[in-house]
Parts: C-alpha cells; sequence; structure tokens
C-alpha cells in the first residue's frame, strides 16, 4: 500500500518514511506542499500522512485543495496544534484523522492501518450517537432530530467526551483535562458556564433531555 508523507522536518519525515517501509508500505515523502495535489495525482496513495504547518503552503489549505479536487485519499493530518479547536479545523478541511504531536510510531501505524481498510467508496461515516442526538465524527457536525446544531470547538470537544461514553459520568476537573488541557481547577466556572451553554443548545428545545447533572459528581449524556 502507497503512503505519500508530506513533512518538512527532514528528521520526523524520515523517520516516518524508514519506519512505514520497515513495515511493507511504498512510500512517497515531500518536504514541502506546493507540489502536493500532483504528486498526489500520480503517485495515488491510499493514505497521505499530512504536516499541518508546512512552508509556501498551510496543511489545511492542502487538505482543502485534495479534497475539492475529488482525491479521496485517507488524509491523517500530524500536528504540533493538538488542541480540540485546531483539530475541529483539520477535520472540517477534510482530513479522516488528525494526531497531536509528539506522537508514539505505534499509534501512528494503528491509525494509518484503520484509515487503509476504510472503502475508499465507503458511504459509512463514523458517528457518535445517543437517541437523537448526533455527532458526526468525520466532519464534526451535530444534529438533534434531524436539525444541525451550531456549536463551538469546545462545545464540541465536550459533547465528543460524554457521547464517546454514553452514561459516563465525566466530572469537571476530567472535563478540563481533555477539552481544555488544564490538570488543575482555575478557579472559575467555566465548564459550568460551557455545559449550561451546551445544554441550552441541545435539550432547550426539546421535551427528551440528554444532558444530565449528577450533583457532585459531574455531568453525562444518557437517555433517560
Amino acid at each position: 500500500m502507497k503512503v505519500l508523507i508530506i513533512e518538512d522536518d527532514e528528521k520526523v519525515g524520515s523517520f516516518l518514511s524508514r519506519g512505514l517501509k520497515a513495515e511493507g508500505y511504498l512510500t512517497l515523502l515531500l518536504t514541502d506542499g506546493l507540489n502536493a495535489v500532483e504528486t498526489v495525482k500520480q503517485f495515488e496513495p491510499a493514505v497521505i500522512v499530512l504536516d499541518r504547518m508546512l512552508p509556501n503552503l498551510d496543511g489545511l489549505v492542502i487538505c482543502q485543495q485534495l479534497r475539492s479536487q475529488k482525491i479521496s485519499a485517507r488524509i491523517l493530518i500530524l500536528s504540533a496544534l493538538s488542541e480540540v479547536d485546531e483539530r475541529v479545523k483539520g477535520l472540517r478541511a477534510g482530513a479522516d484523522d488528525y494526531l497531536g504531536k509528539p506522537f508514539h510510531f505505534e499509534e501512528l501505524l494503528a491509525r494509518i492501518e484503520a484509515l487503509a481498510k476504510r472503502s475508499v467508496n465507503a458511504e459509512h461515516k463514523r458517528q457518535l450517537q445517543v437517541a437523537d442526538l448526533v455527532l458526526d465524527l468525520d466532519t464534526m457536525r451535530v444534529q438533534r432530530a434531524g436539525q444541525e446544531l451550531n456549536l463551538t470547538a469546545k462545545e464540541l470537544g465536550i459533547l465528543e467526551l460524554l457521547m464517546s461514553n454514553s452514561g459516563k459520568v465525566y466530572s469537571r476537573e476530567r472535563i478540563l483535562t481533555n477539552v481544555w488541557g488544564l490538570n488543575e481547577d482555575p478557579l472559575t466556572n467555566i465548564v459550568d458556564v460551557y455545559l449550561a451553554r451546551l445544554r441550552k443548545k441541545i435539550d432547550d428545545a426539546h421535551p427528551v433531555k440528554l444532558l444530565h447533572t449528577r450533583r457532585g459528581l459531574g455531568y453525562a449524556i444518557m437517555q433517560e
């Protein structure tokens, strides 16, 4: 299987190329994104490992160009910009997956293997669903009862966390760690504020409430 690596850091690019070749992949390394679209058309990779911050042309722009050309290769973005809002930008630009730097090679390999298993023409989308609330993980779009909801990046991060284990109660501290990257409470009610906004958007217009508060414990999404 062919893997195209677009990475301007020579050490990282060489490491990826050697590692993937050792696993049996046929690789090609680009250190600049200017000729990415033409190279993809000629090389026809199944998976593209794309650095987010490239000289001359941003990785998100490349991603958008590839999708506008109807190129169906799976795209895995690598980036030191690993916050939820940056991941959302990458997915909305057309990426199939997003991995923050630094990364473990085994995780990268597992993600490439998972992307490779997806049929190029597959209609199936990765989704999280609780009752009539649906989060599309490929586009990071949310619908409740068929109506699209406009959520911020942080709201999406919270929703993904809670929906990934429906019924599980997440403490404020754990939400802070996963969504804001904070290990300590900044002594504000930031989590409560965002949960109140999220509840208004997903529950206020519906008789069945899905976002629940467990006093003294945290928050959960479930259908009771």
